[in-house]
């Protein structure tokens, strides 16, 4: 028997109208495994594969060389990146879905093997005490260095010429990511940000990159067909903000005034009982502050999306895991249909091993 809920409700975001509230939520597959990390035909099947979803937001695509951490990752930054994503784009919309591009920088969450050799760029020069994902496996991210405000200057081009490449791509819009633990968030958190000008100290000045990128990708592709990702209470990669309510209020409260096509708060997924000024209820602490259309993300199943957004808390929520493993999640979710269990190991790199060969619900019941 088919569910009743908003999540199978349209829904316009910016100047898309979406078929259904359930999102596809970036994911870092490594599977762009040649010289130009370009997407491939198995890039094609596997988002077309997921066409049933409201919108599929890409995997992460660096808006340039030294934006990248990991192997693999599908970029928007040359030319065959560009002609790649335009194959992935026309079979998705062939096949009836809403693709977004998530434009990418991680900043200090890098290794000198990214960057010619010299050291990766960040707001202050603190290491991430994270991982890289090399050539030789997961290493330490490499000690970064300071930016410069002609660093600064570069870097927003950046973010404004990747909105560009998305666009000519076929993309429906895109999804600055300001999230886990990667350069945008990496200014906004006094954890990473020392510095004394006038991108460091105060929350507003420690917001000014955030703000200049989303100028410079609005002005490029308009408000409309751009958005915003968020992790509030992230512990990814960061110690996050001394301030965190104050910081997330003050953003998310400016955002009003963009005029953006949605914006996306992560829930807590790590413990964040050591510490207590990080809302364990992003969604709850924060959605009275914005406005327009909020997407919701972390560990999601059917039920407690629908109280998301059956509440008015949230207009859409986007899924990760669960769309790796159910190409058809949406219509699963529809019929209260069984999901398909994910393997683990084929979750990064590899080739179409647990990337494109699960099942579908019509084939599991013919």
């Amino acid at each position: 028997m088919s569910r009743t809920s908003k999540l199978f409700e349209p829904l316009k975001i910016g100047r898309t109208e979406l078929k259904n509230r359930i999102v596809m939520s970036p994911m870092t597959r490594n599977r762009a495994n040649n010289n130009s990390e370009a997407p491939t035909e198995l890039h094609q099947e596997y988002y077309s594969q997921r066409a049933g979803a409201g919108l599929i937001l890409s995997e992460g695509s660096p808006v340039s060389r030294a934006a990248r951490g990991y192997m693999w990752t599908a970029g928007i930054f040359n030319q065959d990146q560009i002609d790649g994503w335009k194959k992935v784009n026309a079979k998705v919309h062939d096949d009836g879905g809403i693709i977004y591009c998530q434009i990418w920088h991680v900043g200090r969450v890098s290794h000198s093997y990214f960057q010619d050799g010299v050291k990766p760029l960040a707001p202050s020069a603190l290491n991430a005490n994270s991982k890289a994902f090399t050539p030789n496996g997961f290493e330490d991210t490499s000690d970064p260095r300071e930016m410069t405000k002609d660093d600064i200057n570069e870097v927003v081009e950046q973010f404004r010429k990747g909105a560009a490449n998305a666009i000519e791509a076929g993309f429906d819009g895109v999804q600055i990511h300001g999230a886990n633990g990667y350069l945008i968030e990496q200014f906004l958190h006094d954890s990473a940000n020392k510095r004394d000008d006038e991108y460091g100290g105060s929350i507003e000045n420690r917001a000014r990159f955030l703000f200049e990128i989303i100028e410079a990708v609005t002005d490029e592709i308009g408000a409309d067909r751009t958005s915003l990702r968020l992790s509030p209470s992230g512990l990814a990669a960061t110690q996050n903000d001394s301030e965190s309510r104050k910081l997330y209020e003050y953003v998310i409260k400016k955002l009003n005034s963009y005029n953006l096509a949605f914006l996306e708060l992560m829930q807590a997924i790590a413990p964040t009982d050591n510490y207590p000024h990080l809302p364990k209820e992003v969604l709850d602490t924060y959605h009275e502050f914005y406005d327009g259309v909020l997407m919701t993300n972390g560990g999601y199943d059917y039920e407690s999306a629908h109280k998301a957004v059956e509440s008015g808390k949230a207009h859409l929520v986007s899924f990760a895991r669960p769309y790796i493993a159910n190409p058809d999640l949406a219509e699963r979710f529809r019929q209260n249909a069984p999901l398909n269990e994910g393997n683990p190991d084929t979750y990064y790199g590899g080739g179409a091993e647990g990337y494109t060969d699960y099942p579908f619900l019509e084939k599991q019941h013919a």
